[in-house]
């Protein structure tokens, strides 16, 4: 009788190390070990730690909730505001001890690993576009100044909210999301 896969777990495990220990601490001894998997079925299902952490990736971008953005009957900032608002919940929940993956891995990684930098450009760019949609819609619907440029707000948007990350699991407070949902809906996009 075959023994059954343990893709499924290692891949979690991975993802769930990645974001707590950070890419260069975690082994693939941490991975297997968090997936009840002997260390040699990694090799079974994963060339590398790096194609780990691509399949961590993908994994981790699925959880982001765009869905939020696309919430029938609800004004398209308060939807972009409630995605922002779930981001955040999942730091706080964690005792301020997982931040953004691909923030992560694009500070941690992206210099050594090209395959792990356009990965972590391409979902940036992805994240991007969604925000840039909720505000083209915002600004249609009146919500926004006319004049507002969406794409340079989403960027700048987006890359507030990894600096508020890296705050808010420094300070181990959420203080800095107080600071992005002030400056970023109470004067940028009011």
């Amino acid at each position: 009788m075959a023994r059954a896969s343990k893709r499924e777990e290692i891949a979690r495990a991975a993802l769930e190390q990645f974001r707590t220990r950070g890419f260069n601490a975690t082994g693939i001894s941490d991975i297997t070990s968090a997936a009840g998997a002997p260390k040699g079925s990694f090799y079974n299902h994963f060339a590398s730690k790096e194609e780990s952490a691509l399949e961590a990736l993908s994994r981790y971008a699925a959880g982001l909730r765009f869905d939020l953005l696309d919430t029938p009957g609800r004004p398209a900032l308060e939807r972009l505001r409630a995605h922002f608002e779930f981001l955040g919940a999942d730091t706080v929940d964690s005792g301020f001890a997982r931040g953004c993956l691909a923030g992560n891995l694009g500070a941690e990684v992206a210099d050594h690993s090209e395959e792990i930098r356009s990965a972590v450009q391409g979902g940036f760019q992805r994240w991007a576009a969604h925000i840039r949609r909720v505000l083209t819609e915002a600004r249609e619907a009146g919500e926004l100044d006319a004049a507002l440029d969406v794409e340079e707000a989403a960027l700048f948007i987006l890359s507030a909210w990894e600096g508020t990350l890296i705050a808010a699991r420094a300070d181990k407070s959420s203080a800095p999301f107080d600071a992005f949902f002030h400056m970023v809906f109470g004067v940028l996009l009011r």
